[in-house]
Formats: C-alpha cells, structure tokens, sequence
C-alpha cells in the first residue's frame, strides 16, 4: 500500500518561492510513489477543494495529489508535515498515530518583533517535528540552538530555465529583488545602496523585480511587472550583478542567478554563510555604503566578474532540481524508517571577509574586537595578537 502523507500549507500568494517549493516537492514525492495530500489554509472561506486546487494550480501549475480546504485533517496518514510556525502546533496535536515532520524554509521568529510573535514562532522547533530544512544554515541552526536533530537538501535551481544564454546582450546593469512587502528583503537598505552606486556610475542601469508595489525610488530605474520563470533567465543573463538580500535564510534567487552566470552580491550575516559559495558570490557588510561597494567593485572589475561567472556556471551544473528533490525524498524516507537520530554537522562554506566600506571600518574592528573579547576560551595572548592583525587590516583599507 501506498505511503500517505499530509502538508499543511499556508494559503497561497502569487510568486511566494517559499510555497512554490511545497507544492514541487510534494509532486516529486507523488511521482516516486506516495500518495499526497495538501490540507491549504482558508482565510477566505472557500467552500470547494477543487475552488482550491484552481487557485493553487493558477499560481503553480499542475497539482499532483489532492488538495483540501483548511487544516482539519480527517483521513489517516503515515507522515504530516508542517510548512510555517504556525502549522506546527497544528500538526503536534493532530490525535493520529503517525511519523510528524516540519519543512522549514526560513528561521521565522525573524518575521517577528521581539516579543509574542517570534517567541511563539520559536516555540514551533520545540514540539517534537523532525525538520527537513532547505539548506544548511537552518539544520545547523536548529541542531546548536534548539537540539532539534534536522536534516537538509541543498539549494537547487532548474538548469532547464536557468542556464547562460550567449544570444543576450550583456547590459551594464544590476537587477535587484525589490520586495517591500517582505521585510527580510531589506528593500530600503537595497534602495539606498543603489542610490549610491547610480551616483557614482550614473551609466548603470537599475532593474526592480519580484513586486508589483511601487514605493518612492529617487534615481532612474526600471520596475518590472511579476516575472515568469523564463523571463527572470533572460533579465539575470543580460545583467552584470544580481542583487539579493535575504536574512532569514538564503533565498533561492542567488543559486539561480549562478546558473545563469551571474555574479551575486548579498549581506554577510550568519543565516548566508553555510550555503552560499565564496567564488561566485560577494557577501558585504549590512550596512548600504558597503553593499554599494561590493557592486561597485563588480561592475568596475571585469575580471573578477569573469571569473566568478564561470565558476557559477559550473558550481550550479551539479545543483539541479532533481539533486534537491531527492535529498528530499531520502529525508522522508529516513524519517518513515526511524533513520534520523544522528546529528548533522555542517561546515561553513563562505570563506572570505565581509565587503566593508571604509566609512565603517573603526566600527566594525570595533564590534569585530567586542565580540572577541566576549569569547572566554580565547587565551588573552591570542586576543592581542587579533587586536593586532585587524589594526594592520585597517591601516591597509585606510590607505
């Protein structure tokens, strides 16, 4: 008989990757066999299942497996997962005797103020789900801070779509993944970074994707509508820098601008360093001067951006879909089979410093020596021989 398993899943939004990657997931796992079912949240009060699945099928295309209006699960499953934090306690106390997972695409307690939000988001990772993560960084993450033992697959695109297309026209310009409505995004921050480098390169042209909501930008730029897959490969190929910032979890969006060839420039924070690799992507300072330096550099430094080009391309051919939809599939299948308990470690991939601007170096060796000097298993003799290191850095940024 046929292995059953349950998704509860957030209602849908146009062009959410996050809830794109349920429902592609879910069809792999259809076509290796399991019989799936999506039980989609119904803030609208949707009568019908197949009012549901037009919807979710508008958005996503074709649908394999049954979709269900709401979160009330009422047949017998093998495995239920939960796909947001607030699905979890949802599915802890579904009164079934079954394997319980969590899909975890983000650390979500960063949605949220400090306060009930994220805590009761932070809770989700206490109730006894086995996590699959996309990614990394999350397994380790919920492993070191939560003894949560998760497990992951890795950051994948579809080579199909995403792939460099010597027929476009390199243009000197930055695309930038311009989602006011997602806080994570940083729009602001990528705003301002952007004015600094059109003021500085006046010449380069600035596209805006990934939202329709138009806020107050001062200097020119292009707004584009909501993208298809297809059109997004052809904008990242005649770009020189994709622009990207994510601080909840890498997005998706840099791996397939790799795939295209496209140099990638995010923030350096914790949440990039475990998946995001160092030769085809520049990790810069969360502040917008040192963003605006790390594209600079690129659009100014041909060399540098054909090689990272190049490494991309070849980085990303062994970083198909199918690799994640397997990695996927081997996760369940470890969960059915109780083959979860050992830890998984994993190591950081990004290797180089931080992209700063010199505007913000004092403040940043500043914060660099704090957090040293914070560490008690540092010996005092190794702290002062950093101290050292990070002066002559300085000296030499300074220069």
């Amino acid at each position: 008989m046929r292995k059953k398993i349950a998704w509860l899943v957030p209602f849908p939004i146009e062009g959410s990757g996050g809830i794109s990657n349920i429902f592609y997931n879910m069809n792999y796992l259809s076509s290796k066999g399991f019989d799936c079912h999506a039980y989609v949240e119904n803030p609208n009060g949707l009568k019908s299942s197949k009012e549901m699945k037009k919807i979710v099928e508008s958005y996503f295309g074709p649908i394999i497996g049954k979709i269900h209006v709401g979160f009330e699960v009422d047949e017998k499953f093998d495995l239920i997962f939960a796909t947001a934090w607030y699905t979890a306690k949802i599915v802890r106390d579904i009164n079934q005797n079954c394997k319980k997972a969590y899909f975890v695409q983000d650390f979500e307690p960063y949605f949220n103020p400090m306060g009930e939000g994220y805590l009761l988001a932070e809770n989700s990772y206490m109730y006894g789900l086995e996590p699959i993560t996309i990614g990394k960084w999350l397994t380790h993450k919920l492993n070191k801070e939560y003894n949560n033992h998760a497990n992951f697959f890795e950051f994948c695109a579809d080579t199909n779509i995403y792939y460099p297309d010597n027929s476009i026209k390199k243009e000197k310009a930055v695309c930038f993944v311009y989602q006011p409505d997602k806080p994570r995004r940083s729009s602001a921050m990528g705003i301002e970074a952007l004015g600094i480098v059109k003021h500085h390169l006046p010449d380069v042209e600035i596209y805006l994707f990934g939202s329709e909501l138009r806020h107050h930008v001062w200097f020119p730029h292009k707004v584009l509508p909501l993208l298809s897959y297809k059109e997004l490969s052809k904008l990242y190929n005649k770009c020189q820098v994709g622009f990207c910032i994510s601080s909840s979890n890498p997005s998706r969006i840099p791996f397939e601008m790799m795939a295209t060839g496209l140099p990638v420039v995010d923030i350096y924070r914790e949440n990039n360093l475990y998946d995001l690799p160092s030769e085809g992507v520049s990790l810069a300072h969360q502040t917008p001067e040192s963003l605006a330096e790390a594209i600079i550099e690129l659009l100014t430094n041909e060399e540098k951006r054909n090689k990272m080009s190049n490494f991309s391309i070849e980085y990303m051919r062994t970083k198909s879909l199918e690799i994640g939809y397997q990695q996927m599939y081997e996760n369940v299948l470890n969960i059915l089979n109780d083959n979860t308990k050992a830890q998984v470690h994993v190591d950081k991939m990004y290797k180089e410093k931080p992209v700063v601007a010199s505007h913000y170096l004092n403040q940043f060796i500043l914060s660099t020596r704090q957090s040293i000097s914070s560490l008690e298993n540092i010996p005092a003799y190794k702290r002062n021989i950093i101290y050292r290191l990070l002066r002559k850095i300085k000296r030499k940024v300074l220069k």
